[in-house]
């Protein structure tokens, strides 16, 4: 083979890719893509999930450490009840301005007297008690772009997942100060 043949078949080696390489790469992706797009969304809702499980669990904390100041406070322990009362502005929670029902379970921030065990809430006094309860890390509950909406069903709030097609939610029951978190 003299000089200008070999020339002639290492240019014909480097031409590129035939078609059928070309093909394969594509079926090659199209596969990845077909197996990880779906992994990819799930991961998103897992991420969106997270966000409510957290928030409700913050919730039921705030909720707990209500009822042990509430407990701590009517036993006489450091932090006595405000003019004989428990109920009103549990003292040594958070601001202070924290009521709480009959049976020592959060109920709001601007009651008066003593309320009941079984204790109605509004769609205000459920947002108010998110705010006060969760302090500086709770997700944002009004505004356009809120986090959740709050509302009330009876001695329920009910605190609705936004950010993800408005169908996980967390519920408080102000009787007895449970906190359950759905998904759909």
């Amino acid at each position: 083979m003299n000089e200008n043949q070999q020339r002639a078949h290492v240019m014909q080696k480097n031409q590129g890719f035939t078609m059928i390489e070309l093909v394969v790469v594509i079926a090659i992706l199209g596969i990845l893509a077909a197996v990880a797009l779906p992994h990819f969304i799930d991961s998103a809702k897992d991420a969106h999930r997270a966000t409510v499980r957290s928030a409700g669990g913050a919730f039921t904390s705030a909720v707990s450490l209500v009822r042990g100041q509430y407990e701590l406070n009517r036993n006489g322990g450091s932090n006595s009840c405000v003019a004989g009362n428990c109920q009103i502005d549990v003292a040594g929670y958070g601001n202070g301005t924290i009521d709480v029902n009959a049976a020592g379970w959060p109920v709001g921030t601007e009651r008066s007297g003593n309320p009941g065990a079984s204790t109605s809430m509004s769609a205000d006094e459920c947002r108010r008690l998110w705010g006060t309860l969760l302090q500086a890390s709770a997700p944002s509950i009004t505004g356009d772009h809120a986090a959740f909406t709050a509302t009330a069903n009876g001695t329920r709030c009910l605190y609705r997942y936004n950010l993800d097609g408005a169908d996980d939610l967390i519920e408080y029951n102000a009787n007895t100060g449970e906190v359950f978190v759905t998904f759909n």
